[in-house]
């Protein structure tokens, strides 16, 4: 997963028309630390969508045009355009990431793009 550093490469990569999830992340949440053990198994189940990593603190403009509160916050994109977030401030399980990301290849389909 990459971690983004710029507001431009994360531009640049959203706006892919590939499937792409955001995972808005802070060094000190320990919700976020949570979701790292099973976070490689999911990135290679769902290997047609492209996992990126932003640190909701080093970017904080882009964390605020989204509008991120809570944090770990999934936000899923393709060709640019956000088509569905999961963001909420509890603890995400993976059961619960695993719904978003299936949601957000449906609603990806369902787009047409």
């Amino acid at each position: 997963m990459e971690k983004v550093q710029t507001s431009e490469r994360f531009n640049e990569i959203i706006a892919g028309q590939g499937n792409t999830v955001a995972i808005f992340k802070t060094s000190w949440c320990s919700d976020c630390h949570y979701i790292e053990p099973f976070m490689p198994e999911l990135e290679e189940r769902y290997s047609n969508i492209q996992f990126i990593e932003v640190d909701a603190e080093a970017l904080v403009d882009i964390a605020q045009d989204y509008h991120i509160m809570g944090i770990p916050s999934f936000v899923a994109f393709k060709g640019g355009k956000e088509t569905i977030r999961f963001v909420n401030k509890l603890r995400k399980t993976k059961p619960e990431i695993e719904q978003f990301l299936d949601r957000s290849l449906e609603v990806s389909q369902a787009l047409g793009h």
